[in-house]
């Protein structure tokens, strides 16, 4: 683990290796180019340094998914993933993930917010809620994703015809769905597993997978 003294002169990612919003930081990072250390932990136990930094980042009875992910430069510390998100973006320019113009900049952020709302909550309530409140959660959620599939078919990307910010957030969602059992396939033409996987055949993509992640779904070959 990279002690106080040393990670002050570079930039750090603490990074749970199974959480879904420390896994979009990631493929921002890649995406980018951008040179961090990405320090995976497990939630459970945080190394110090972290803890310092972001208290909330432990698993407990009143935070029981941690947070994460945490960034570090220097005298930053960033723990949002949203925010860490567009500072990367905002920080390392090129190649932008976020269109130039005020209107289509706003427009982005409310659409990453409903995804949030509607898609992230009904995973993190299949994930971490009782068997009754999952299943039904678990059917919403396919029921919600196949209903966008004439938005996945619209555009290249994830409404938008070049590649954004929004794509990092419902890549690493989509690629969650084989290991929670949602099948997205042969519905509307395939067209959100035809969006999958050009997403995953990104190098940027196939750089951002912890070693657990990889287990999660196939990568194309």
């Amino acid at each position: 683990m990279t002690n106080l003294a040393t990670r002050k002169s570079v930039m750090i990612l603490y990074s749970s290796p199974i959480c879904v919003m420390s896994h979009c930081a990631r493929f921002v990072l890649q995406e980018k180019g951008i040179a961090a250390d990405v320090e995976f932990y497990e939630p459970e136990n945080p190394p110090k340094d972290l803890l310092a930094d972001n208290p909330r980042c432990v698993i407990s009875d009143e935070n029981p998914r941690g947070t994460s992910p945490t960034l570090v430069e220097r005298d930053l510390v960033l723990y949002d993933s949203r925010i860490i998100m567009e500072y990367l973006d905002e920080r390392f320019p090129h190649p932008p993930l976020h269109q130039m113009d005020p209107v289509s900049r706003a427009t982005a952020r409310m659409l990453i917010k409903r995804i949030d709302q509607d898609w992230y909550q009904l995973l993190n309530d299949v994930l971490y809620t009782g068997e009754k409140k999952s299943a039904k959660a678990k059917k919403t959620l396919r029921e919600s994703l196949l209903n966008a599939a004439p938005i996945f078919a619209s555009r290249p990307y994830f409404m938008s015809d070049e590649f954004s910010l929004i794509d990092c957030v419902v890549t690493p969602l989509l690629w969650r769905m084989p290991s929670i059992g949602i099948d997205l396939s042969a519905a509307n033409d395939d067209v959100i597993n035809k969006y999958a996987q050009r997403m995953f055949n990104r190098p940027g993509f196939r750089r951002s997978l912890s070693e657990v992640e990889k287990d999660m779904a196939e990568l194309p070959k």
